[in-house]
């Protein structure tokens, strides 16, 4: 519980949160909310990494320390991977059209 007993021979609590002092009573019923409060804190570094994920620079949650740039150098790399990939193509395309039309080798 989150009370102190301040007096417990007059059953005087206090919150020490609010610091409310107040008598203890039978019929109330109070709950702790530290294991509620436990789980917020966890679901809101879950939230914060999703929002860091979306930035290059941020940190994740389970990584490494010192991989800030991870994600950056990635997508550098596979961004020009594919961009060689996609000219190779388009140059193989255009050097078959030109050798189909006859203006490239001299025509066979």
């Amino acid at each position: 519980m989150t009370t102190v007993h301040v007096a417990p021979e007059v059953n005087l609590v206090m919150d020490p949160m609010s610091g409310l002092v107040a008598a203890e009573r039978e019929d109330v019923i109070s709950y702790s909310m530290d294991p509620i409060l436990e789980q917020l804190d966890e679901l809101d570094k879950v939230a914060d990494d999703m929002v860091n994920s979306l930035s290059p620079n941020m940190p994740l949650l389970n990584s490494n320390p010192g991989r800030e740039h991870t994600s950056y150098y990635a997508g550098i790399i596979s961004n020009a991977f594919y961009g060689i990939i996609v000219g190779l193509i388009f140059a193989t395309i255009i050097i078959i059209a030109l050798y189909a039309m006859g203006q490239f080798g001299g025509g066979l």
